[in-house]
């Protein structure tokens, strides 16, 4: 890396700390019911329709019925929407159904905070489905995973037994994290995205005469529409020019802004935020990499502040760095060194004063390869999903990162609340094995790990591998997964296992080779986001009743610090070791061989 790389890179993490710090304690009051008597009383009238009481808690069996229930509802809903919308208002270019395939692609997608999209929204989607439904569905699906956090973090915060384990009120987290939280910081992003450009209004789309010209020539015509002839009777032409484009119109800044900060990512133009109208200028592109870690980094500051011990929230957080760090050095140092293929087709790869060098096939000129590669380690690290780059047309290696960042689980800050409860969940795991060590009954800020926890643990850690590698198995091995694939060998199997990667992960970007808008695809794609995000959050709930239920032991000589140096880099290791070693032999077949493949050995 360059010293512009690690310029931009240092810029952007001390802005996160700045602005995570402070957000660490309005997510700390929210969490804890703490909240100014001004706020309880424009929320009150909320609960009291629809017959919640805030201050009850619930079972974590409760909370989980009632999550499940949540989202299953606005699943129908979305899809719904989508095969109804050519009957319904604000669709000014006339948009059809939705195929039934897709509209249940897409429903799960948005609903589980994947967001992967099969089809080119500003085509695809009207106006009011954009709205109405996927911009609906990014705030409700980052307010439950946050929710999610909530219930662990009151688990490990109690430090009385609650024979119930109690996890808190799923129908109260969801309200005030939408209103207090997403929806302000929301309205704030989009004012600034709309003051740089990104547009936001209900017209059609406008055909428009753009700089670039065509000549041709056309007949002159009289007043009466007749051709003009010469005296020779041959018609007289006239040079004319003329280029016109057409330019999609619709909400764009309103869902935007949810989109990054709520770790969603998809996008309302196909070109996700390398599209103009969505990232126009490179104060909204480094805004958007702030919104996209603001919430999961201001978590793990939220879980210290809560537990009683802000030491411990530095040690999730300083975990996530080094990884996050060590990705966006590997990513970018692949990039920068370039693609032999485009060396031999005499592609001048070598950064200058007019090049920013390296491998620019695919990326924005606007935002050269340091900017790049930190937007798609970030996108990558967090579910989210956005992009500003063709990531099919990355590297091996540098492919090879953000596979990675999605398959650790994506708990190197992660997406809202998942980030977080993924994190702590290895952090189990790291104090079980460290317990081993020594042979003492593992312990986790005072509440005491044992069979039950590290069973569901297991299967919390287990349940996206299995989705993965079976579903990229499936999809390899039957003539309908295979024909989608348009490179075969190596990048072709890259392309499947990055497409299941992403989808049980709940991230949704692609490498964008394969032809996934297929029913096939759209099944399978489906059923692995819905069981990557709710056959985790299931156990982790579970993880929360359990705990909840246990009294909180005080620190003695023998307790494991889990706020130091030492225990960061133990949760690394656990996290490198377990979240990617299922991976290897799938990484091999991939994008390693296609790396030794594209660079041979001398």
């Amino acid at each position: 890396m360059d010293a512009s790389a690690w310029g931009l890179l240092a810029s952007f993490l001390a802005a996160l700390v700045v602005l995570a710090w402070p957000l660490s304690r309005a997510l700390a009051a929210i969490c804890a019911g703490r909240l100014p008597r001004l706020l309880q009383r424009i929320e009150a009238p909320l609960y009291r329709l629809a017959g919640v009481q805030p201050d009850a808690g619930m079972p974590w069996q409760r909370y989980a019925l009632c999550l499940l229930a949540f989202n299953g509802a606005g699943t129908l809903l979305l899809y719904g929407l989508q095969r109804l919308q050519n009957r319904l208002p604000l669709n000014p270019m006339n948009m059809p159904a939705v195929a039934p395939d897709s509209a249940f692609n897409t429903a799960v997608s948005f609903v589980s905070n994947t967001n992967w999209q099969g089809y080119a929204g500003e085509s695809t989607m009207s106006h009011l489905t954009q709205m109405l439904g996927l911009t609906v569905q990014n705030f409700l699906s980052a307010a439950t995973g946050i929710a999610v956090a909530f219930a662990l973090t009151r688990a490990f915060a109690g430090r009385r037994a609650d024979s119930q384990g109690l996890v808190g009120n799923f129908w109260a987290d969801v309200t005030r994290i939408t209103l207090w939280v997403l929806a302000p910081l929301s309205f704030a992003i989009a004012l600034l995205f709309a003051g740089q450009g990104v547009i936001q209004n209900f017209k059609p789309d406008a055909v428009v005469t753009t700089l670039e010209t065509t000549t041709y020539q056309a007949p002159r015509l009289d007043t009466a529409g007749q051709p003009v002839l010469d005296a020779k009777g041959a018609p007289v032409t006239d040079s004319a020019q003329t280029h016109q484009q057409t330019l999609s119109m619709g909400p764009v800044a309103s869902q935007e802004a949810i989109k990054m900060l709520g770790t969603n990512g998809g996008g309302f133009f196909n070109a996700n935020s390398a599209h103009p109208y969505e990232n126009p200028t490179a104060l909204t592109n480094f805004v958007q990499m702030l919104a996209i870690f603001l919430i999961p980094a201001a978590l793990c500051l939220t879980f210290g502040r809560l537990v009683g011990d802000e030491r411990q929230g530095w040690a999730l957080l300083a975990a996530m760095t080094v990884l996050f760090v060590a990705a966006v050095v590997a990513l970018t140092a692949a990039e920068q060194a370039g693609n032999p293929l485009l060396g031999k087709l005499g592609v001048d790869q070598a950064a200058s004063a007019w090049s920013s060098g390296g491998n620019m096939e695919g990326k924005e000129v606007r935002f050269g390869i340091d900017a790049t590669a930190l937007f798609t380690a970030i996108t990558t690290a967090a579910s989210c999903g956005a992009v500003t780059a063709m990531h099919d047309s990355l590297t091996p290696l540098g492919g090879l990162v953000p596979m990675v960042l999605m398959q650790l689980g994506e708990v190197v800050f992660g997406g809202v609340g998942s980030g977080l409860y993924g994190m702590l969940v290895f952090a189990i795991l790291a104090v079980f094995i460290a317990g081993l060590m020594i042979g003492r009954t593992p312990e986790y800020l005072g509440k005491k790990i044992e069979v039950r926890e590290m069973k569901l643990v297991s299967l919390a850690i287990l349940i996206t591998p299995i989705v993965v590698l079976l579903g990229t198995a499936v999809a390899v091995s039957v003539g309908a997964g295979t024909a989608g694939i348009a490179n075969p060998g190596p990048h072709g199997f890259s392309e499947v296992l990055y497409a299941l990667t992403s989808a049980a992960n709940n991230n949704g970007s692609a490498f964008a080779g394969l032809s996934a808008n297929t029913p096939f695809y759209n099944t399978l794609l489906g059923l692995a986001m819905w069981l990557g995000r709710f056959g985790m959050i299931v156990p982790v709930l579970a993880i929360a009743g359990s705990l909840a239920a246990k009294q909180r032991l005080p620190v003695t000589g023998g307790t494991l610090p889990t706020h130091g140096p030492l225990f960061v880099a133990l949760l690394v290791a656990v996290v490198l070791l377990v979240g990617l070693l299922n991976y290897v032999p799938s990484l091999a077949l991939g994008p390693m061989v296609e790396h030794l493949m594209l660079w041979p050995a001398h």
